[in-house]
């Protein structure tokens, strides 16, 4: 008899389903909600079909979620939610009280708790969410990662690790059901060797389990109580988190009952998803869940909840991966996410996983890195370097995923411009050995030189193991340089951008043309270079660059400083060369000094 009631029960819910699509459902406000009121929740413990719950209201938290935040506290019933307890993936859960929509499961009670006791959030609230909102979330909790706004073990905001213990079990009585961030494609290694800089974003990777196919084709409409998934990487490599539908009408949808990652305004795709199996744990209750077909894109990532659009297509950033070891190529194709906080963070995850994942990986490996990142309406960024282990350094492949994570966060990382990325290419050459060398000396055949002469640097490389080699690079002295001291600086690439990124104006924020246009004058790391410097003023407009200016002319600019990004510095570069590229990553620096007669 009871498996015929919940028959008639799921049916009618499915029958009402269809009519609030082209209806909004009647909702319950808080103040009408009381102790001991009766209700209905829905949830899939596996498979595509919601299955109730019976729900006891316990009473109401004021300002629990914030001010006037009001929480309603229910007790769920029911031989599956009694065994299994609140479940990650369970956020988002609709409940029905009166026959009216009260809002969605979002809040469980500590770790441990032995009932299903979970924490409401008003559907008040959740339809305060509005799709054409285009400002991101509350810059703080971006700027300060360690107060309660980034995530704690899950996906969902939390409590940051790096808080007191006392404060910790204080604020966490009452916390976010996670909703599971799962990767998919991605070694133990590797989460942990990137789990600081997600969680820096606002993510932390929890356990669960699943895959992700988007070709599977799931007929089932998306219903309240629908599991949902919002893919943040997908393709070769998989991010998705996963938590339960709450509302649905003709064009939208509302989901999770609190953020993902409370980043504001974006462009999330939003698949359906099947659950495979509800996995009951005193101390990580989860659903195992497969993430199908794209049903629409999360545009809305709010305190309250997640909001959908369906019939809209997600801007994702394609990414194509090549990495050539001499006979074997091997190809990887994903798209990730276009989110200033964590898109860097995912391509430097990405590309460490697929450089660190194939069998020819080792440690003694040595990348030569081709690509580019297109930007649209600018110029490609261009990518050329190498990358190889140094002594005591960075592994290879670390070195070339921070490398491409920095360029990322600083197209970011401008007030003036949000950059739309077309794509990004990338093709890895494989050397089977470390190819680094130590810039070992410098040194030239005279002390003194006069305006246009030429003269000499012979440089020593130092290779890993390998024999000492001369590489001689002539250099001419401007016929414009002043009589004095003139100093030789002979390095390696990143010395000279390190230089560069040292000074006081590149704490200061360029345009999206400036920062390209920096990016792509960076020096690559398999060359010697030697650059003159002369002890006059230099002065640097974003990326224009004046040197040697005569004092009356500083003194006019000085003005300019407070309503333009210039800086000035006491020494100017008047020449620059360099060697050819070499088949070495080079590093090391030296400095020589010549009287300019």
């Amino acid at each position: 008899m009871r498996k015929v009631v919940l028959a008639l029960l799921v049916s009618a819910f499915s029958l009402s389903v269809a009519v609030a699509q082209s209806t909004p459902p009647q909702t319950i406000p808080v103040d009408q909600i009381h102790t001991g009121m009766r209700g209905v929740a829905y949830t899939v413990f596996q498979g595509v079909n919601p299955e109730p719950m019976d729900v006891e209201v316990l009473g109401i938290l004021h300002n629990v979620n914030g001010p006037k935040g009001d929480i309603i506290l229910v007790r769920l019933h029911g031989a599956k939610v009694e065994y299994t307890g609140v479940v990650a993936g369970m956020s988002g859960s609709p409940v029905y009280l009166d026959g009216k929509l009260a809002g969605a499961l979002a809040f469980r009670i500590g770790e441990f708790s032995k009932e299903p006791i979970a924490g409401v959030t008003p559907i008040a609230d959740m339809l305060e969410i509005n799709a054409m909102d285009k400002s991101p979330a509350e810059e703080v909790a971006a700027a300060k990662p360690t107060v309660n706004n980034v995530a704690g073990k899950t996906s969902s905001p939390g409590i940051s690790p790096s808080v007191s213990e006392p404060e910790q079990s204080f604020a966490n009585y009452l916390r976010p059901i996670d909703a599971p961030l799962i990767f998919n494609g991605f070694s133990e290694d590797t989460m942990r060797t990137f789990a600081p800089q997600f969680a820096s974003a606002g993510v932390v990777p929890v356990m669960g389990a699943g895959s992700m196919n988007s070709d599977v084709k799931q007929p089932e409409p998306l219903v309240p109580g629908s599991a949902v998934s919002a893919v943040l990487v997908s393709g070769d490599m998989d991010i998705e988190a996963t938590c339960t539908v709450t509302y649905v009408d003709a064009n939208h949808l509302l989901a999770c009952g609190h953020p993902l990652l409370q980043f504001g305004s974006v462009d999330l795709p939003m698949n359906k998803a099947q659950v495979l199996a509800t996995l009951p744990s005193p101390l990580n209750a989860f659903k195992i869940v497969n993430t199908t077909e794209r049903a629409g894109v999360f545009v809305q990532d709010r305190h309250t909840g997640i909001l959908g659009v369906f019939n809209k297509k997600p801007d994702m950033i394609p990414v194509t991966l090549n990495i050539h070891s001499g006979a074997s190529e091997k190809q990887f194709h994903y798209q990730v996410l276009n989110n200033a906080r964590l898109s860097p963070v995912a391509i430097m995850a990405t590309v460490y996983q697929a450089l660190h994942g194939v069998n020819e990986y080792g440690e003694e490996i040595t990348y030569r890195l081709n690509g580019s990142i297109d930007v649209k309406g600018f110029p490609n960024v261009q990518l050329k370097n190498m990358f190889s282990p140094a002594d005591g350094g960075q592994p290879a492949a670390m070195a070339a995923a921070l490398s491409l994570g920095e360029r990322f966060g600083r197209i970011y990382d401008n007030p003036y411009n949000a950059p739309e990325v077309n794509g990004v290419n990338l093709d890895f050459d494989l050397v089977r050995e470390r190819r680094w060398a130590r810039l070992d000396s410098a040194r030239t055949d005279v002390t003194e030189v006069r305006p246009g002469d030429e003269i000499t640097v012979e440089t020593v490389l130092a290779p890993y193991r390998g024999e000492r080699s001369v590489h001689e690079i002539p250099v001419k002295i401007p016929p414009s340089v002043s009589k004095g001291t003139l100093r030789i600086l002979v390095c390696d690439g990143d010395t000279l951008d390190r230089m560069s990124r040292g000074t006081p104006a590149f704490g200061r924020k360029l345009d999206l043309a400036s920062t390209i246009a920096l990016l792509n004058k960076e020096h690559s790391n398999n060359r010697i270079y030697v650059s003159l410097l002369e002890a006059d003023p230099e002065a640097r407009v974003a990326d224009k660059v004046m040197p040697t200016l005569p004092i009356s002319v500083m003194n006019v600019m000085d003005d300019m400083r407070d309503n333009q990004e210039m800086i000035v510095s006491g020494e100017s570069s008047v020449d620059e060369t360099a060697t050819p590229p070499l088949d070495y990553v080079v590093s090391g620096a030296q400095l020589l000094t010549l009287t300019v007669k």
